[in-house]
Parts: C-alpha cells; sequence; structure tokens
C-alpha cells in the first residue's frame, strides 16, 4: 500500500529541509531556499501519488490533513524566510512538519478509496487546502510571537510589520476558508451555517485574528499585549482544528467529526 512508502518521502524531504534550515544559519539563502523547494517538491510528490491511489483528495482523516499541514509549514517558512531572511524560521518550520511527520509513523492511519457523499463536494478540497495553508501561516506568525516574547525586551523589534504581513495572509485565506466551507455545507446539508460546535470555534478563532489587526491599528497599542493576542488566537485554532474532536459538545452532533 502506498502509505507503507510514506516513511521514505518523509524521511527524504525532513533531510533536504534540515539541510535548507543549516544554511539559512550560514546565511546561504540559495542554498537554504534550493534544498527547501527540493524537500517540498518531494513532500508534495507523495501527497499527488496517494491522490491518484486513493482516487479522491487525501483530506478524509485527521492523518490525512497532517500530511497537508507538514507540506504547508515549511512553505510558510520558506515565504517568510525569503522576505524578511528570518534565519530562525527554517529551523522551527522543520520542526514542527517534523512532528506532524512523526505522528503520522507512530499513529498511522486507514487510508481507503471510500468516501462519504458529504465529502464529495467540489468545494471540500479547496476548503481543506485553503484552511491548511491559513493554519500554515498563522502557525509561524505564532512561533514569530513566541520568539519575540521570549526576546529580551531591549531586543524585541517596535515594528511588527513583518508578523503583521504574515497574520494579514494568514485570515484572508481563512475567510476565503470560511466561505469555501459555507458553499461546500450548502451543498452537502443544505444550509450555509448551523453553529455547529466547529463552526462556532471557527468563527471564534476568525474573530480573535480579527480582533489582533484591529487592535494593531489602535494608535496606543502595546506590542507585547498584541503578541499574547496572537498567542491566545493559536490556542483558539488549535481547538478549532482538532481539539473540538475530543469536546463533549460535539460527540454525536458535530458533522465535522467524521475523521475520528
Amino acid at each position: 500500500m502506498l502509505w507503507n512508502s510514506f516513511i521514505y518521502f518523509a524521511i527524504a524531504s525532513l533531510l533536504f529541509w534540515a539541510a535548507g534550515a543549516y544554511f539559512a544559519w550560514k546565511s546561504k539563502a540559495t542554498a537554504a531556499i534550493t534544498l527547501t523547494v527540493v524537500g517540498l517538491c518531494v513532500f508534495f510528490a507523495y501527497i499527488l501519488m496517494m491522490w491518484v491511489t486513493l482516487e479522491r483528495p487525501p483530506m478524509r482523516t485527521m492523518g490525512e490533513t497532517r500530511l497537508w499541514y507538514s507540506l504547508f509549514l515549511p512553505l510558510a517558512g520558506l515565504f517568510v524566510y525569503g522576505r524578511w531572511r528570518y534565519k530562525w524560521i527554517l529551523t522551527f518550520s522543520t520542526v514542527m512538519a517534523t512532528v506532524f511527520v512523526c505522528i503520522n509513523l507512530f499513529k498511522p492511519e486507514i487510508h481507503t478509496k471510500m468516501m462519504m457523499p458529504a465529502l464529495q463536494s467540489p468545494w471540500f478540497a479547496p476548503h481543506v487546502i485553503v484552511y491548511m495553508f491559513a493554519y500554515a501561516m498563522l502557525g509561524a506568525s505564532f512561533l514569530m510571537a513566541v520568539w519575540m516574547l521570549w526576546s529580551p525586551r531591549s531586543s524585541m523589534p517596535k515594528n511588527l510589520g513583518g508578523l503583521d504581513n504574515l497574520v494579514y495572509v494568514g485570515l484572508a485565506f481563512m475567510t476565503f476558508g470560511m466561505l469555501f466551507g459555507a458553499l461546500w455545507a450548502k451543498e452537502a446539508w443544505g444550509h450555509y451555517w448551523s453553529w455547529d460546535p466547529k463552526e462556532t470555534w471557527a468563527a471564534a478563532t476568525w474573530l480573535g485574528y480579527l480582533c489582533y489587526v484591529h487592535y494593531r491599528r489602535y494608535p496606543h497599542h502595546k506590542p507585547r499585549v498584541a503578541l499574547w493576542m496572537l498567542v491566545v488566537c493559536f490556542l483558539l485554532l488549535q481547538v478549532c482544528w482538532w481539539g473540538i474532536n475530543y469536546l463533549p459538545s460535539a460527540q454525536g452532533t458535530s458533522v465535522h467529526t467524521y475523521g475520528m
């Protein structure tokens, strides 16, 4: 089965990403970017092979969505490194991608061709892909926020413009993801929004990041308060993404727990 070969693609990709992170620390941008891109190509090749083999988008189970997150994290790191040359970002994105890869290796899930009718909508694939990219961008903003909070106050940059750009991109993609999800829900269940537990937490997460954006526009905002807001927003995002599966309110009622 194709899933048995995942370890080979995963190890190859992680080695390329780790090498890219190493060269980033050595200030060799060309090598860092090239190796990271090669790793992304290897990992994406596996996702495409899985897509063809399963004859459906590999997005049905949590394990399959973790594949996309493992792909988009280094992509987000590459975006940040290419734009602002933060030497540490490729290391962090590689470490985070490694965590999700290891979860899939040590907790394999069943991947079959069968796909429930609700997931056969043409809006399902763009909804998940856009959301996973948004999560990756917002995950990168979370890492930057934590790094800045742990840095000495004297070294913390007063201008958070680079961080804001990550949040803007992530929030924009999250907004599109919610719109695609509403169109998918209308086709699958006959309504755009029903305040399902998953939808409720998605709205809370979206509003949280929107509050951050508005707070940053406030003339007298405090940078550390803004950074802590990102930490709280990322916690909301985790509940929205996978924590919802373990909440009592979602058991037996949420249509989004199909992957459990």
